[in-house]
């Protein structure tokens, strides 16, 4: 039987149209070729949000750029039916009118940012003038929506302007300035490569993506109120929990990305824009398929597969729009920074008395049963597996419960593969 999973509704009126030229974009190869709406049928997205049903996010490029009078239109008809909405954002053209709409229509507010000043300049404008003074009008915003009352979430790209090891205090210091304000919950993204030149210029090493995770990890200990949502994530699928797991962790068919559900602004229902990687916003499959993760699950790592990973059910490859070469049949460009913040929290699982589903006897058992609905063109969560194996008889999985008792050497749960075959020591994620 297919789960259900948490679905987005991105309705974007306007496409990828911005009020900002971000350097490094993911939607840039759309505006690149030219794919940008002017047009949008409110009536026609909402006949689609209807049939699709569950609330909405309004998405973009920038919804802002929307006239105030529409906005109202389609927050209270989103009120009306659900009781709430969304929106992301840049924030710089956020006014007065917008904040009342906010409040009236119970709106939460996601504000995409990189920090202040420097920090947040390839997020450009023009000029390094024009650049500066859109992001203190964001900064200004997200200071407005927490005196409101109505903190906003946000979502920090990292990259060489804000994330290297000189600016890594800065973007710390405002990361505890922001959670006095009220913010709770950031959301970190590693940059999305689209062309050698942003590789080039803005992309951080994996050492320096790892080291900055890493930081944010030590940091999370001193604030007491902001919560990085990507570690909750990592330590839920560590324990097999993948219930409330954000979409980049969940089997993602880049033809259906069944998690995100756009629809433009003439009612056309499209994929998540992350999966654009010629400048074509492609019509959804009308059913999905596994043949992603199947494969990788088979195919050697040195292919840019994932075989004999032991991260394997937590990562599952991650998001394809961030695949090797911008081939979704391959794994992450990300891998081995994955690997080496999954291997770090599984370590303080250890050290806590957790045994990690990563290490638990029952994990191959557990991914055996995930392939076989993958085979049916099912998607069967971890948690759901683990329960089925229980109920079936098998080693009964309980990563939060299971513990290592007095074994302190891990050599051989490190460094074999599913199938017992050693690794290459010098790498321990990957086969020799």
């Amino acid at each position: 039987m297919v789960e259900d999973i948490v679905v987005t509704l991105e309705l974007r009126p306007l496409g990828v149209k911005c009020n900002i030229q971000c350097q490094y974009c993911y939607q840039n190869p759309q505006r690149d070729a030219g794919n940008v709406l002017h047009l949008y049928d409110l009536e026609k997205m909402k006949a689609t949000a209807l049939e699709l049903g569950g609330s909405f996010t309004l998405f973009g490029g920038e919804p802002l750029l929307l006239p105030e009078k529409d906005l109202e239109d389609i927050w209270a008809w989103g009120y009306a039916r659900n009781g709430r909405n969304g929106i992301q954002t840049n924030g710089v053209l956020i006014n007065d009118a917008h904040v009342q709409l906010f409040h009236r229509y119970k709106v939460h507010v996601g504000i995409s940012v990189d920090g202040p000043g420097e920090l947040n300049d390839a997020r450009w404008v023009g000029t390094l003038a024009g650049t500066r003074a859109a992001t203190a009008k964001t900064h200004a915003a997200i200071e407005r929506l927490c005196r409101e009352g109505i903190p906003p979430s946000l979502i920090v790209t990292l990259h060489r302007g804000n994330a290297t090891a000189d600016k890594l205090p800065a973007l710390h210091d405002w990361f505890r300035y922001v959670e006095g304000l009220g913010v709770s919950s950031v959301r970190i993204h590693i940059l999305e490569v689209e062309n050698p030149f942003i590789r080039q210029k803005y992309a951080l090493t994996t050492a320096e993506n790892v080291a900055a995770f890493k930081s944010f990890l030590a940091l999370e200990q001193e604030l007491t109120r902001l919560d990085f949502d990507l570690f909750t994530d990592m330590r839920q699928l560590l324990r097999g929990d993948d219930h409330a797991a954000t979409c980049v962790w969940n089997a993602c068919d880049p033809y259906t990305t069944r998690a995100v559900q756009g629809i433009e602004g003439n009612g056309q229902r499209t994929n998540c824009g992350r999966t654009n990687k010629d400048g074509i916003d492609f019509v959804k499959a009308d059913e999905e398929s596994f043949e992603r993760y199947l494969a990788l699950y088979h195919t050697p790592q040195v292919y840019n597969g994932c075989q004999g990973c032991r991260f394997f059910l937590m990562c599952k490859g991650q998001c394809p729009g961030t695949a090797v070469a911008h081939d979704w049949r391959n794994r992450t460009e990300h891998c081995d920074v994955w690997m080496a913040l999954y291997a770090h929290l599984e370590a303080e699982m250890v050290a806590a008395g957790e045994t990690p589903l990563s290490l638990h006897p029952s994990r191959v058992a557990v991914e055996q049963a995930v392939l076989a609905a993958w085979t049916q063109n099912q998607y069967l969560s971890v948690a759901a597996a683990m329960e089925q194996i229980t109920r079936g008889g098998e080693t009964a999985v309980s990563p939060t419960t299971t513990t290592h008792g007095d074994h302190t050497d891990h050599g051989d749960s490190y460094h074999r593969d599913v199938h017992g075959d050693h690794l290459d020591h010098a790498h321990p994620y990957r086969t020799a």
